[in-house]
């Protein structure tokens, strides 16, 4: 989390390239993204299946009903071309508007809920299919700052939430009351990962948590330099690895085996671990070339690839595949001083490039400042993850097409950082959560006139201000 980098000027001029690089990506990942969202071969026919022109909604019903889609309905490709088209860019509209800053949000996996954490002690359960009303509202327990992240189990049944410190705690949000009040109205069980040998736990937080595929697992990054792997099944700890050599901002499970972890922190680095070959908290591989602390990672789910964002202001796409077994510099190339969590970005070292970088490709156009700013594909069933987006510091929330690297579409409408955000995985909707205490949806189209729909005068920059008007308002 901590964002300084210091060098001495000059020394970054040797280290890194100041030169603005054409976009460029790998070609098995363009090929593999375009087979998951384009028309597949059999719907486009032997005699069109080199087209570039784009195929129309109409042409795709027709190579259905002709057959040439193959068995009764459209292909997985076919369906994920139709629904990438629909970018949710209309709106937007007020899911939740809360007296404190929005930190994280995300839907289930079926998409019937959406949970969102929001600074100081408070989690909301949205049902998103009646109307996204509140289903929980949960009161949290032992919270440093704020909700610094969450995690639902794969059965929707159990939520985790952690804070700065080292306590993870678990809530059932299937249960029937409606206000869950951390140990009051029900049990909060809590998870500790403090380190028995340690006497630092007041410093100790955590900035990452994920359920494994199975959900018998627990990961945390924290800010000790550290993974922790909690089996809650033994109710203990079963992994610690020392894994970098700052804060770990990010932590996930590659895939559905759960062997394989992915970590990014605020050394620069992206770090892959295989727990069936873990041997003196060596790392499988290191995928080296941001030029800052790593935010985020998100995994594409096939154990191959994964995304990180930085507050070197890229997003990186990477190949596990092509990691390191060492990492080649000791000293990662450093920019010129800097915090960015008060800072801008120093406007020269905007297209800076690291000497070994090892990523397939880079996305540039949003800002990572202040806050640990979440990046994530678009969801396989409505788009074949054609698209990567991301919050931003500038208010936005940007969607990029993977193989093109362009910046697609541009949501703008807060007042204040967008630090998360989550699309639907089946439905062209995107919620944006944002500092100014609004949780907002965007859809592909809707109706203009619902009085939900938010306008410039619900503006704000905080969510203990008055929206923007006489600025003599109390």
């Amino acid at each position: 989390m901590r964002g300084v980098r210091r060098s001495a000027r000059g020394e970054s001029s040797r280290r890194a390239c100041r030169e603005p690089e054409p976009f460029t990506i790998d070609r098995q990942v363009a090929f593999l993204t375009r087979a998951r969202s384009e028309p597949c071969y059999k719907t486009r026919g032997a005699p069109h299946a080199g087209r570039t022109r784009p195929f129309s909604t109409f042409r795709l019903l027709s190579a259905r009903e002709s057959g040439r889609a193959g068995g009764g309905g459209f292909a997985s490709a076919d369906r994920a071309y139709v629904g990438s088209k629909l970018i949710p860019t209309t709106g937007p509209w007020e899911v939740d508007d809360v007296d404190s800053e929005a930190y994280v949000s995300q839907f289930s996996g079926d998409g019937s809920l959406l949970i969102a954490g929001f600074r100081g002690s408070r989690i909301r359960v949205y049902d998103t299919e009646k109307g996204w009303k509140v289903r929980k509202d949960i009161s949290c327990r032992s919270l440093r700052w704020t909700v610094s992240d969450i995690a639902l189990s794969p059965d929707q049944r159990f939520l985790a939430y952690s804070s700065l410190s080292p306590i993870v705690h678990i809530v059932n949000v299937q249960s029937a009351g409606k206000e869950s009040h951390a140990n009051i109205t029900e049990i909060h069980e809590g998870l500790d990962f403090a380190d028995e040998d340690e006497d630092d736990e007041i410093d100790f937080g955590i900035f990452s948590v994920k359920f494994s595929k199975d959900g018998r697992e627990i990961v945390v990054g924290n800010n000790e330099r550290s993974i922790y792997v909690y089996d809650l099944g033994a109710n203990k700890v079963s992994v610690r690895i020392r894994a970098h050599m700052a804060d770990v901002n990010a932590v996930t499970f590659a895939d559905e085996s759960g062997n394989v972890l992915y970590s990014g922190s605020d050394d620069s680095l992206c770090k892959v671990w295989d727990r069936r070959c873990l041997v003196r908290e060596k790392p499988a591989g290191v995928l080296t070339g941001h030029l800052d602390g790593v935010t985020f990672i998100d995994s594409r789910g096939d154990g191959r690839y994964l995304i990180s964002n930085c507050k070197d202001q890229t997003i990186k796409l990477w190949d596990v595949r092509k990691m390191s077994s060492t990492i080649t510099r000791t000293h990662p190339p450093r920019m010129l001083d800097w915090d960015y969590r008060w800072m801008s970005f120093p406007s020269e070292a905007h297209h800076f490039k690291h000497p070994d970088d090892q990523s397939l490709a880079t996305y540039r156009g949003h800002s990572v400042l202040r806050t640990l700013i979440r990046c994530y594909f678009s969801p396989m069933h409505s788009t074949g993850q054609r698209y990567i987006y991301t919050g931003s510091s500038d208010k936005s929330v940007y969607i990029y097409d993977v193989i093109t690297g362009k910046t697609v579409e541009r949501l703008s409408w807060h007042g204040s950082i967008i630090r998360d955000c989550t699309w639907h995985p089946h439905y062209p909707t995107l919620v944006s959560s944002s500092w100014d205490g609004y949780l907002v949806r965007w859809e592909a189209s809707g109706d203009d006139d619902d009085p939900s729909m938010l306008a410039a005068r619900d503006q704000r920059t905080s969510p203990y201000l008055l929206t923007y008007g006489d600025p003599f308002m109390l």
